[in-house]
């Protein structure tokens, strides 16, 4: 975009004195979190593959599996952050805080596809038992425990982005999956009941389908544009209209820009457009202290059959 075009599209995006305080990107987002967990995640998520294999677990290789999608996660996770941070263009008005919410739903659909594999090869293996090497899963499983709990820490510091919050149920898959190869090469080791291994892999899959669909559904309302789940969208409509000198309210839309800062659009039908100002002011105390929103553009207007007929 040449220099002149894109002064003119800072301009236009520019917020005054009195407008609201986003920014529609996150300026301020750091990506040292992220950064840290998807190194200790890619330093051991080859090392629990091959082990996995070799030892012939499934609940070592569900686990290897929940590292390698958990580095693929973090990876998608960190990008759209850098994203995130971009400010809004000519192309983009509403800039680029959306970008989060996608790579979260994406990372819910991947995380999905996972578990289904591993029930899968879970179901055929009760069947069809194979030989585990029960101490080599212990091994390698308790060092992507610990991994997967400094991980898990890690991310647990950044409690704004859904984004991050979609990579950490990845992480505490892992880590329950961590436990139950343990538990299954233990079990393995000491009394050779192989029919362990799958059981575990099924159950673990189970408690991580409850997180992943929790994402999904958080990640999906917000690319949907869904009115936040903190607002009550009949209540602002009352509210507004028990404002003096609003008669109605029409074409009222609230959704959320970014995650955590709503937005309202509308049209109030009022009795005097001179009284507007005024009008306004109110308007937007009232949905600042009660409803926390203070982004906003409404559209005044008066009834055009009651004005020709005066």
């Amino acid at each position: 975009m040449p220099y002149h075009a894109h002064s003119k599209s800072e301009h236009l995006h520019d917020h005054r004195r009195g407008d609201a305080e986003h920014r529609h990107y996150f300026e301020n987002r750091s990506q040292k979190i992220l950064a840290w967990a998807l190194g200790l995640t890619l330093s051991f998520a080859g090392v629990e593959v091959v082990f996995g294999f070799l030892s012939n677990s499934l609940a070592l290789i569900s686990d290897a599996g929940h590292m390698v999608t958990d580095a693929a996660a973090l990876g998608l996770a960190l990008l759209a952050q850098i994203i995130a941070k971009r400010p809004p263009t000519a192309k983009n008005s509403f800039g680029f805080g959306r970008a989060e919410a996608l790579a979260a739903f994406v990372n819910g659909l991947v995380m999905l596809g996972v578990i289904a594999w591993i029930i899968k090869e879970a179901v055929q293996r009760f069947s069809t038992p194979e030989t585990v090497q029960g101490g080599t899963v212990m091994l390698v499983a308790g060092i992507g425990l610990a991994i997967n709990i400094v991980v898990a820490w890690v991310l647990s510091h950044d409690k704004e982005s859904v984004n991050t919050k979609a990579a950490l149920v990845h992480v505490m898959g892992d880590l329950l999956g961590s436990v139950a190869a343990i538990v299954s090469g233990a079990v393995i080791y000491l009394t050779g009941w192989m029919q362990i291994d799958p059981l575990l892999s099924i159950f673990v899959s189970l408690l991580i389908l409850k997180s992943t669909l929790a994402v999904l559904s958080e990640s999906y309302h917000f690319l949907m544009e869904g009115v936040p789940h903190n607002i009550d969208y009949v209540q602002i409509g009352a509210d507004l209209e028990a404002i003096n000198g609003v008669l109605s309210v029409h074409d009222l839309h609230v959704w959320e820009m970014s995650p955590g800062f709503p937005a309202l659009i509308g049209h109030l039908e009022i009795e005097d457009l001179s009284a507007w100002p005024r009008i306004l002011e109110s308007v937007k105390a009232m949905l600042l202290s009660k409803h926390k929103i203070d982004h906003i553009t409404l559209q005044a207007e008066v009834d055009e059959l009651e004005e020709f007929q005066d």
